[in-house]
């Protein structure tokens, strides 16, 4: 496992890398590692003759400065997780080797980012773009690895791949939940105790929410779900939207022709938690 910190070391491995016809995974995370990284790293690890991982919490997808002043970070809490693996490379820049002068690059995403985490998160995912931009052109993967729980994410990472034109399949990866159903996420270790024991209420709402997906029109269903959430006096819902899965257009019947995702994120104190869920077609 080799530790990097560089940009210039970095290219200069990737390209003995591939003096030797490896190809290569990426696996880009902000840190704070826990067993739903770890799926990812497990299937690159499986898909390719080499794995990069990079751990950096990127300034510019937070449009709260208190959100990142608070994000987790334990880089040797990280690295020990990471030891059983055979990762070959975990690429740990600074904020001044990222961005060594303002990004000021504008993605146009159209509907992708105007909707859900992106209304009422503004600039978050432009930040994004600007950071997983950088990783792949600078990295080059062949293939790139990415969890399905931040499934907006998941969407405008594919459109940016197809926006850029750059020749790299992004894999998809199921979400990995803790025994109760929560959704894994670097932000649960903010919760307290009681945060945390309400927290299971938001899948259990999702899952239950498939025995009456078509009993009501949707409207009244998003209604039921939120309304749901919101009884835990820990929780407020921020949004509960259910979205086609590729444009992320609002699904207005049950009937429509289109596979369909709910997605929702929930304030839990301070902490924001996002979780989805696919309904039958």
């Amino acid at each position: 496992m080799q530790i990097i910190n560089s940009l210039s070391e970095l290219k200069s491995t990737i390209q003995s890398f591939r003096n030797k016809n490896n190809t290569i995974g990426l696996v880009p995370t902000m840190g704070a590692l826990h067993r739903g990284h770890l799926s990812l790293v497990k299937q690159s690890l499986s898909e390719n003759n080499k794995t990069i991982l990079t751990i950096f919490v990127n300034p510019t997808q937070f449009n709260d400065k208190n959100d990142l002043r608070n994000y987790p970070r334990d880089l040797d809490s990280d690295l020990a997780l990471l030891k059983p693996f055979n990762v070959d490379v975990i690429f740990t820049p600074s904020e001044l080797e990222m961005y060594p002068e303002p990004d000021t690059r504008i993605f146009d995403f159209g509907n992708l980012d105007k909707v859900m985490e992106g209304k009422n998160r503004p600039g978050h995912f432009n930040g994004v773009a600007q950071i997983v931009s950088k990783f792949f052109i600078s990295i080059q993967p062949d293939k790139a690895y990415f969890g399905e729980k931040d499934f907006q994410q998941l969407t405008i990472i594919k459109h940016l791949v197809s926006q850029l034109n750059l020749p790299i399949k992004i894999v998809p990866c199921a979400i990995i939940r803790e025994d109760d159903g929560l959704a894994l996420s670097s932000r649960n270790v903010l919760l307290n105790p009681d945060q945390r024991k309400s927290a299971i209420h938001i899948s259990q709402t999702l899952f239950s929410s498939k025995t009456k997906q078509k009993d009501i029109d949707i409207e009244e269903f998003k209604k039921w779900v939120i309304s749901n959430v919101n009884q835990d006096k820990e929780l407020q819902v921020e949004y509960f939207e259910i979205v086609d899965d590729v444009n992320l257009f609002p699904v207005k019947s049950w009937n429509e022709p289109t596979s369909k995702v709910g997605c929702i994120t929930v304030r839990v104190g301070n902490v924001r938690l996002i979780d989805n869920i696919r309904y039958n077609s």
